[in-house]
């Protein structure tokens, strides 16, 4: 029996037939993203948003990390997961795209639970760990430029609690990894990423093939 099922569209539209739960909220987010310039290509797929929302569920967590927030759609369906009480923490470079998100997060009902902070990345994550301290977080999603993935990857561990989770969006990079001839600093720096975590027995991985990549990453 063959060990990877080709995801033809046929399969696709069948799982999310039978899988993809979805509603007006959320849809709304999506088709809002994706007529911006270059939104289909940057948002989370629909599936992708609900396996978020069921890691946020399966690891009890209740502070939440996000580096890269765009239009906030992963945001949603992270936060939606929280308990009442629960907090996530979303980042982004901009807020250009923050009055887009803020309505679907108030009909939703989760604006109250996200803290958006704009800057530089590395800049906000150096803050975090200076300003709240190690280990605070029970999962960290990273969805933002590619070429800092391995700086965001550290940050993310020393953020996280043990035990925790971290979640790589990205890791196949639309097939770009596995071609030699690729060496723009977005790819160079995905790879270099992979071949790190292969390695990092500071944390249990799994690499899911689904969506673009997806690497899941169990803080020890």
């Amino acid at each position: 029996m063959a060990e990877q099922t080709s995801i033809t569209t046929d399969i696709l539209d069948y799982v999310r037939s039978v899988s993809l739960r979805d509603d007006a909220i959320l849809s709304g987010l999506r088709e809002e993203t994706a007529a911006l310039p270059g939104g289909t290509a940057m948002r989370v797929m629909a599936e992708e948003g609900q396996l978020l929302t069921l890691l946020v569920g399966l690891t009890g967590a209740r502070s939440v990390l996000e580096i890269g927030t765009f239009t906030g759609y992963s945001a949603l369906c992270l936060a939606r997961a929280l308990p009442a009480d629960g907090r996530l923490v979303t980042c982004d470079v901009t807020d250009r795209w923050v009055d887009l998100a803020l309505p679907y997060w108030e009909r939703a009902g989760v604006k109250e639970r996200i803290e958006m902070l704009v800057g530089d990345a590395s800049e906000t994550l150096c803050e975090l760990l200076d300003q709240r301290g190690r280990e605070i977080f029970d999962l960290v999603f990273i969805d933002a430029d590619k070429r800092n993935y391995p700086a965001y990857f550290e940050y993310a561990v020393s953020l996280t609690r043990p035990g925790g989770l971290i979640v790589i969006d990205n890791t196949l990079f639309s097939g770009r990894v596995v071609d030699a001839g690729t060496r723009d600093p977005d790819t160079v720096a995905i790879r270099e990423l992979n071949a790190a975590l292969r390695d990092d027995e500071r944390v249990e991985i799994s690499m899911l093939v689904m969506a673009d990549g997806i690497t899941l990453a169990r803080k020890r």
